[in-house]
Formats: C-alpha cells, sequence, structure tokens
C-alpha cells in the first residue's frame, strides 16, 4: 500500500487519475467477471494489500471481521497507504480504490489469490460494494474517506491518531457480488499458509 521510493512513480497506481469513471464502470458493468468466487474474493483482494503490507516488513498481521450488516473490515498494521502533498499543500492519498491497480488488472499473468482467481486491485472491491470506508495511519497523519461504488463521496477527513500505522478497508458489497457462506469458507491457517509472513485472525459476527 506504500510507495518505499518516496517519489511519485506510478508503481502501483497513476497518481495522476484520482478517479478513473471509465475503468470502475466496467468494473460495474461486468461483475461476473470482477467478483468470481464472490465476496470470498472480495475479501481476498484486500487481505493480499496486507500481505505485500507483511512481505516489505518481513511479518504483519491483520484481522478480518464478518459483520452482521453484511459488511467486511479488513485491518492490517502496515505503512498505511502512501501520501503525499500537492502544489496546494493539501494531503493526497495514491488512488487505490478508485483507480487501477497497473501491476495487475490488465495482465495475463497476474498474481493468483488462494481462490485460484487473478488478482486485480482494491478498485474491484470499491466498485462493487455499496459502499466502503478506507481508514489510513501513518507517521505523518491518519485520514477517512468513504467510496459509493468506487467513487470517492467525501475527501479525506483527518481522524486522530493512535500511535499506530495501517490501513483499515471497510466495506459492504452490493447485490451483485454472491456472499453466501463467505465467513466459512475463509480459513485463518489456509491463508497464513499462503502468505507465509502474514498472520491472520478471523472474527465472525455471525457465529452463536
Amino acid at each position: 500500500m506504500d510507495d518505499p521510493t518516496g517519489l511519485r512513480q506510478n508503481t502501483t497506481h497513476d497518481w495522476a487519475t484520482a478517479v478513473d469513471v471509465g475503468h470502475l464502470a466496467r468494473i460495474c458493468r461486468d461483475p461476473a467477471t470482477f467478483a468470481l468466487g464472490g465476496l470470498r474474493h472480495l475479501v481476498l483482494e484486500v487481505v493480499a494489500y496486507a500481505a505485500d503490507e507483511a512481505e516489505a516488513n518481513c511479518r504483519g498481521r491483520c484481522v478480518v471481521t464478518f459483520h452482521r450488516d453484511g459488511s467486511v473490515s479488513v485491518s492490517d498494521d502496515g505503512r498505511g497507504t502512501a501520501t503525499r502533498l500537492d502544489d496546494r499543500g493539501r494531503v493526497v492519498k495514491k488512488p487505490v480504490m478508485s483507480s487501477k491497480d497497473l501491476r495487475f488488472f490488465d495482465s495475463a499473468d497476474a498474481q493468483l489469490l488462494p481462490d485460484g482467481h487473478p488478482r486485480r486491485g482494491f478498485s474491484i472491491v470499491a466498485a462493487l460494494s455499496e459502499w466502503l470506508v478506507h481508514t489510513n495511519r501513518r507517521g505523518e497523519g491518519a485520514w477517512t474517506q468513504r467510496y459509493e461504488h468506487g467513487m470517492p463521496v467525501t475527501g479525506l477527513t483527518p481522524i486522530p491518531g493512535n500511535g499506530a500505522t495501517g490501513t483499515t478497508v471497510h466495506f459492504r458489497p452490493d447485490e451483485t457480488v454472491p456472499a453466501s457462506g463467505a465467513h466459512a469458507v475463509i480459513n485463518a491457517a489456509q491463508l497464513a499458509a499462503w502468505w507465509r509472513e502474514l498472520s491472520v485472525e478471523i472474527r465472525n459476527e455471525h457465529a452463536p
């Protein structure tokens, strides 16, 4: 989720494209292709970024919570999503939710996720969610931002820091995404075996 170079390079996303409307529309038009595996796949797309952070830091942890309202949150202890200051001194976040991941989206050799389907990026999750809230904690500050079907509906809203860094992605999939049983088929041990640097905890509010 970070840009370790500290430069404005398009290593994972195009900083110049805050919202790629055409890209988001393409995903929304074809959920059967981009949400293969249903909610389980969307969760794995988010966990994959936590695994990236764990690999960069040699070790990491994330908590996946299936909430009673049908939403899911994934919280990690990584570096947080990269930010920079624009020409007016305003904080700008790398557009991970509303533009394509340049490494995976159009790649025929995209990384496979544990469900056997190709990784496409955060934008899949954002575009196919009724709402998504991205909370970002970095050393220089903390912010949250809300999206609806991939479109930002708020700016970056500052929140109090808590001395930690990391990212929380909390989303509720829309009705085009099959959600049945996702909490029962995501297994922490299997994910840890797939991503060896990442420790995963599953919390299920649906459990009796």
